[in-house]
């Protein structure tokens, strides 16, 4: 039977096609929307059974060509672009998409294993899967939010089938090339280095001192780890914080980019100060653009995460940052 992964040329998507190629599951329907072509460089090297369009493959689930075809589905396909504020297709792409996927998993007894988002915590400072911490900013996060309580109602009733939301925190790694300014701070800071000899870091705000914002930064490897640990424990569901269960500052992330690439360039690593005090790392103004609409913290409650029996240590972002910009360096 055929595991589908939709978002299979996305960032997320393609790194769970590849992870299940590593177990020889080559059975896989690809599902995406390629209006945007460039993404197919992501399933070049990857071993598929078929591709078809996302609206493709919704109308088959509805006609019922589907039934008793599919093993699980992997849901990552979405509008992750949170500066997107139309309500309308965020709600259609992201919602009743998720939704519809949803009722055909339950009425066939498929497992459904999903992306929701850590952008359902707003401006919160509790990152805990419970529904007083939550309240979303935008439409984007609202998006996820809904379809996370719609899960929360038909568990409470009761499930056929296993569904697991796993609540991506700032996920970074291979095969981000194609988000443009949603692609994570690694991505962009490897380039501008790469590009200029400089990052450039916003500087301070909300209380923080330049750079000093932090996010649970989370490598790509161990969101798909995550995945997989699901899709063969079917006996847990739930709503799922995705994070390393640690906050760093925007500069470490920065620190760990520059010394990777200065390590492939035969050069010393520097500290924060050094980087700052020889000008390769600069701070601008915060933009005010993003004032009252930006995370300045962030932190998953891993928790619910460990007690689901998933006890790999998550990589740090020195390490994740380290393992990322030598793959970039490959390319």
């Amino acid at each position: 039977m055929t595991i589908v992964v939709t978002g299979a040329a996305g960032f997320i998507g393609s790194n769970i096609v590849k992870a299940l190629n590593a177990r020889g599951e080559t059975d896989i329907l690809a599902v995406d929307n390629l209006t945007k072509g460039d993404k197919f460089v992501n399933l070049v090297d990857c071993e598929i059974s078929d591709y078809l369009d996302k609206e493709d493959f919704i109308n088959l689930i509805g006609s019922g060509d589907f039934d008793g075809e599919i093993r699980a589905i992997l849901h990552q396909g979405a509008c992750s672009d949170t500066m997107n504020h139309d309500g309308k297709y965020m709600m259609e792409n992201n919602y009743q998409y998720t939704l519809e996927l949803f009722e055909f998993c339950q009425a066939e007894s498929v497992p459904l294993l999903y992306a929701s988002s850590a952008a359902t915590y707003g401006k919160g400072t509790v990152f805990k899967e419970d529904r007083q911490y939550e309240g979303p900013l935008n439409v984007y996060g609202y998006s996820k939010f809904l379809f996370d309580q719609v899960l929360r109602r038909r568990m409470r009733e009761g499930l056929t089938a296993q569904v697991a939301g796993f609540r991506y925190f700032n996920v970074y790694g291979p095969q981000e090339q194609h988000k443009g300014r949603m692609a994570s701070v690694a991505f962009h800071n490897f380039n501008q280095y790469r590009e200029t000899g400089k990052v450039k870091l916003f500087g301070g705000y909300d209380g923080y001192a330049n750079g000093t914002q932090s996010r649970d930064f989370v490598s790509v490897e161990d969101v798909v780890k995550v995945n997989l640990y699901f899709l063969d424990n079917p006996d847990q569901s739930g709503i799922f914080n995705l994070g390393s269960g640690r906050a760093q500052p925007f500069n470490d992330v920065a620190v760990a980019t520059v010394n990777a690439c200065r390590r492939h360039e035969g050069k010393p690593a520097l500290s924060l100060a050094e980087l700052v005090q020889q000008g390769i790392l600069e701070y601008i103004d915060f933009p005010e653009a993003l004032k009252g609409k930006y995370q300045s913290f962030t932190q998953a409650d891993i928790g619910k995460l460990r007690e689901a029996g998933y006890q790999e240590p998550m990589l740090t972002v020195e390490q994740g940052v380290d393992r990322y910009v030598d793959w970039l360096m490959t390319r």
